[in-house]
Parts: C-alpha cells; sequence; structure tokens
C-alpha cells in the first residue's frame, strides 16, 4: 500500500484538508469522529484545525446540547454530536458500572446506590447541582467510605450514583463556566433523555460503531477497531461482519464498500498542507496509531516524551501536539504560556510560509480564545516545560 496516500486519504476524510471549513461544531464531529476529552483542549483544537471554529462558536454549541461531552467507548469521554448521543451513551453502557464493583467490594450494596440515583434525581429537579449541592441535598442518601475508599479512589458513594446515572442518559453533567476544557461540572437532569427515543441493542449498537469508526479512519484494521470499541477479538469481528467490509490493496487495512472506489481513484495533493492539532487528534488517537503517520525516514528520529526521548517509530501515542503535512507527522509544538506563543520543531528543519501561517493561526487562537493549551487536565505550564524546552532544542 502506498503510505503517503493512505495518509493523505485519512487527511481528507477527517476534513483537514479545508472541506470541513466553516463547518458547525456538530458535522466536524459526525465527519472526523468523537473528540476524546480529558480537560484538555482537545476538543477545541479539533473543531479550529478542522473549520476554524472559535471557542465562542463551540462553547455555543455545547450550550445548545449540539455537542456534549459523554461517557462512551471503553468507558471514556468524548464530545460527540447530538446525532450519535443515544449511540455513545449505548456503547458506554458495559462500563458504566465500573466503580459501583470498586464500591461492592467496599461492602456497598446496589440497593443502596439504586436508592442514591432516586435522590440524586429528585435533588436535580429544580435545577442544576454542582456537587457540592448534591451532597447537601441528597443528605443521608450518600455516605463517606473512608480509609480504605480513599485508598481505592472513591472517597463516598455519591461518584458511584453519578456514574451511573450518567452513562443511562437520566443526567449529564454541564460546565460551569460554560468551557469544555476545564473540569469543573454541574449536574442536571436530561430531558428527555436521548436513549428514550432509541434503544439499540448490544450487538446493533456496536455494529453502527464499527461503521462509524471505520467511515472516520478507514482503512483500519479489525485490531484497531479492537482497542477503540474494547471488545474482545471474536465480538469485534462480530461487530464488523454485517459491513461487508474490503481490504484495501489486498492488505489487512479494511474499507466500507461504498469507500472503495473512492479510495482507489484518490491521489494524494502534491503541495503541502499543514494543520496543527491536538495530541488527542482522532486522526491517531481513534486508532491509536502514531507510527502509521510517520514517513519511514522519520522512524528513527527522537522526540520527548513523559519517559525521556523516544524514536517516533516506536510510539503509540502522540509525545506532544503535532503539526502534520497531508496526514503527514512532520513536527511537534507545545504552548509556552509564559512567552504567549508556540514552541514548535519540524522533523528536518522544513520551513515554509505555509507552514509559519499555521503555526501563527492556531498560536493567535490558543492565545486569545483558550488562553493555553494543556493535553489533559492535570498538564500546566510548569509540567510541560521539559517538552518545550527539548522542542526548542529540535529547531
Amino acid at each position: 500500500m502506498d503510505d503517503a496516500k493512505l495518509r493523505a486519504w485519512w487527511w481528507h476524510r477527517q476534513g483537514l484538508d479545508g472541506s470541513l471549513r466553516g463547518a458547525s461544531p456538530a458535522a466536524v464531529l459526525e465527519r472526523s469522529g468523537w473528540a476524546r476529552s480529558v480537560g484538555g483542549v482537545g476538543p477545541y483544537l479539533t473543531l479550529f484545525a478542522r473549520a476554524g471554529t472559535s471557542r465562542e462558536a463551540a462553547d455555543a454549541a455545547v450550550a445548545a446540547l449540539e455537542i456534549h461531552e459523554l461517557p462512551s467507548a471503553r468507558g471514556c469521554t468524548y464530545v460527540v454530536p447530538a446525532s450519535d448521543f443515544a449511540l455513545a451513551l449505548s456503547v458506554g453502557q458495559a462500563f458504566g458500572g465500573a466503580e459501583m464493583k470498586t464500591a461492592a467490594r467496599l461492602g456497598v450494596a446496589e440497593e443502596e446506590i439504586e436508592a442514591l440515583c432516586r435522590a440524586v434525581v429528585g435533588a436535580l429537579e429544580d435545577g442544576p447541582l454542582a456537587p457540592d449541592g448534591l451532597r447537601d441535598a441528597t443528605g443521608g442518601a450518600w455516605r463517606s467510605l473512608g480509609d480504605e475508599g480513599k485508598k481505592k479512589g472513591l472517597t463516598t458513594t455519591l461518584p458511584v450514583a453519578l456514574g451511573l446515572l450518567q452513562a443511562r442518559g437520566d443526567i449529564r453533567r454541564v460546565p460551569v463556566n460554560g468551557r469544555i476544557d476545564q473540569q469543573r461540572y454541574a449536574y442536571i437532569r436530561w430531558e428527555p433523555n436521548p436513549l428514550a427515543a432509541r434503544r439499540w441493542s448490544p450487538a446493533a449498537a456496536y455494529t453502527e460503531l464499527a461503521r462509524r469508526f471505520f467511515t472516520w479512519v478507514g482503512p483500519a484494521t479489525l485490531r484497531e477497531f479492537q482497542w477503540f470499541s474494547a471488545l474482545g477479538v471474536k465480538a469485534s469481528q462480530e461487530a464488523a461482519a454485517p459491513l461487508g467490509l474490503v481490504p484495501a490493496d489486498g492488505s489487512d487495512r479494511l474499507l466500507l464498500p461504498d469507500d472503495v472506489e473512492a479510495f482507489a481513484a484518490f491521489e494524494a495533493p502534491v503541495e503541502p498542507q499543514y494543520a496543527l492539532v491536538s495530541s488527542l487528534d482522532a486522526i491517531s488517537a481513534t486508532r491509536r496509531s502514531v507510527e502509521t503517520l510517520v514517513a519511514e525516514e522519520d522512524r528513527g528520529r527522537m522526540v520527548p516524551s513523559e519517559s525521556g526521548e523516544r524514536p517516533l517509530g516506536g510510539l503509540t501515542d502522540l509525545p506532544a501536539h503535532a503539526i502534520l503535512d497531508r496526514g503527514r507527522l512532520v513536527g511537534v509544538w507545545e504552548y509556552d504560556s509564559d512567552a504567549g506563543s508556540i514552541a514548535w520543531a519540524t522533523f528536518g528543519g522544513r520551513a515554509d510560509p505555509a507552514l509559519e501561517a499555521a503555526v501563527a493561526d492556531t498560536e493567535a487562537f490558543v492565545r486569545d480564545q483558550l488562553g493555553d493549551a494543556r493535553s489533559f487536565s492535570l498538564d500546566s505550564p510548569a509540567s510541560r516545560r521539559p517538552r518545550i524546552e527539548a522542542i526548542r532544542r529540535m529547531r
């Protein structure tokens, strides 16, 4: 398979080629895939890199419930378009009881949690409440799990009930300041519950998830889908079977039948096309496969990571925010909040006016609208300082 063509195809299908410029946040996520959210700027950068979406427009879409952060595939949180709310909740159902299992080992019965769930729903009848307000409103329905609970990361029974109610679509959490890159939430009743309008059987839900996955990032392997869905080998094969997937160029990478002719006819752009994306961008994070974005000549290049410098060819996750050219990983970047600018470097020292313009546009977006570019909630200017310095040494 022509690797350059494959990367450029992903680039195109992800809408990073400019074809989604000006599209609504929901339309971007429908085409490129759900945006992984871990309290960082990933969802904002997903929308900006593809559609030029301002933070204000993204926040307005959240407020209007056109997009929303949900517990979903693998039990992880993603920002999802309204058209996929029911599907996202459905494939997250199997993971909604993880904290209940921990609570059960601490002597908490399901009946106790169900009573707390009813108390939470009742407390939210009059409007949204932050966790402190919920604790006050639900009174004796919740209890501390003591020192043993602290050791297991579960200090009270309230998070167990909140997790179950979110997974069921009965409540949803909303950012208290409207921003999706800061983990301060209130909880509100979800009416109507999105699962009331569309109930998926587990088999149908995972087949539909497979359809979405191969639409977003096909050609992809079943192993990559298995990782994204957290299904076993046999279950992932069964989920994908009704789709009639077709091998791409005789490889183990599979395409939806409707994409076969388009992929065969596709030609990679000749001129460079740059985008600065987050470390959790769907072009790599959905498949968890950085190496597929790396050209052969760059595989041995050393880049900064959490565990020191590592070769690009040995990574599964992006080591920092990324610079892409037609789907190829050509550099890395981080935001230096002290300097109010982006620290960036490309492999082989490439630079041209188009690249400089892409860096300047993203820098202005982060500085003027976001204020910072945290990869995840615990990321901070101080914690990323070593990466910034390492990136500057690459220039």
